[in-house]
């Protein structure tokens, strides 16, 4: 890739990735799309750090049973308060990624931010397409709000998150929860999310369609796996972008990577957000590509964007 806007080292891992030959998602059978998504960031995606405790459980949902893994920092013995918390929905196009996939992550985030980080491993489509993974992560939500005191967690500090796909859903909780009377959640993370699934027409899907990471046909192939019928990509609940009203959300940042597909619909949502008058913060990370999130092992701007996410939370 010789791109000359792409960091060094995200140059030299599209050019490892090249040179495997590593097949396109969506030119592969449903398992070893997940698979390879497994294990293709494996090499970048650091090691685990070590925290108080890690605990997983399930939960029953109203409309099935989900996962979730509670991710416990030491406690600050400069503050005997409650902590705050961040509820995190992994990427991977709502077809692929689990708790796994992302432990790295949220293990990183709730070590820098001293809050207690809750990852939901919602259910995957195919099998379980839109709104199965919006009602679990809103039900994960709702159970954190009513668990605080369990969780050591202030219920006034509650922040949702997620990368891609995990972005969509943070902002499509932040909306529902805001119009259904739901918990208060103190601020939105949204890391290159998806915000509209209604239309791939962006200049930022047209340079970087191909050979930057994420591809359109990728995306073309998670909108068909998760959507039951192409009338839901209108719904806001799966195209947040096409909200009415962003009035009265919870603060947000949001992240973008500049050589993504996703750039221009997550910058886009960002204006929405300021222009109804939502307090965000905006960050676009040169030189950038749609997984470098992921990539905390192997890509400085990722350990520089999770120490960002991590401040935001401990603000919140």
């Amino acid at each position: 890739m010789t791109d000359p806007r792409l960091d060094p080292q995200i140059r030299a891992i599209l050019d490892q990735q090249q040179a495997a030959g590593a097949p396109s998602l969506d030119t592969l059978p449903l398992a070893d799309a997940r698979q390879a998504a497994i294990d293709g960031s494996a090499p970048w995606k650091g090691e685990p750090e070590p925290l108080a405790s890690v605990e997983d459980l399930r939960l029953n949902g109203p409309d099935g049973s989900f996962a979730i893994r509670i991710y416990s920092p030491e406690r600050d013995m400069s503050n005997s308060g409650p902590s705050p918390a961040l509820v995190y929905f992994h990427g991977g196009g709502w077809v692929l990624c689990d708790l796994d996939t992302h432990d790295v992550i949220c293990r990183a985030i709730a070590r820098r931010s001293n809050a207690v980080v809750i990852s939901v491993d919602y259910r995957l489509a195919p099998e379980h397409q839109f709104p199965a993974a919006v009602i679990d992560c809103y039900a994960a939500v709702n159970w954190v709000s009513e668990n605080s005191e369990r969780l050591g967690i202030d219920p006034h500090r509650i922040a949702v998150g997620g990368d891609s796909a995990g972005g969509n859903l943070a902002a499509v909780i932040s909306l529902q929860s805001r119009d259904e009377a739901g918990p208060h959640i103190a601020l939105q993370i949204l890391v290159y999310p998806v915000t509209d699934l209604s239309s791939f027409d962006t200049p930022s899907y047209q340079e970087f369609a191909e050979g930057y990471g994420l591809t359109a046909a990728e995306m073309e192939w998670f909108r068909a796996q998760y959507l039951a019928r192409p009338e839901d990509a209108r719904c806001v609940h799966a195209s947040p972008l096409l909200a009415p009203d962003l009035h009265g959300l919870p603060p947000a940042l949001i992240i973008t990577a500049e050589c993504d597909p996703l750039r221009d619909e997550g910058e886009a949502y960002a204006k929405r957000l300021q222009a109804a008058g939502v307090p965000i913060r905006l960050t676009r990370y040169a030189g950038m590509i749609h997984p470098f999130f992921s990539m905390p092992g192997g890509v400085t701007q990722a350990r520089e964007a999770i120490a960002e996410v991590a401040a935001a939370v401990a603000r919140a």
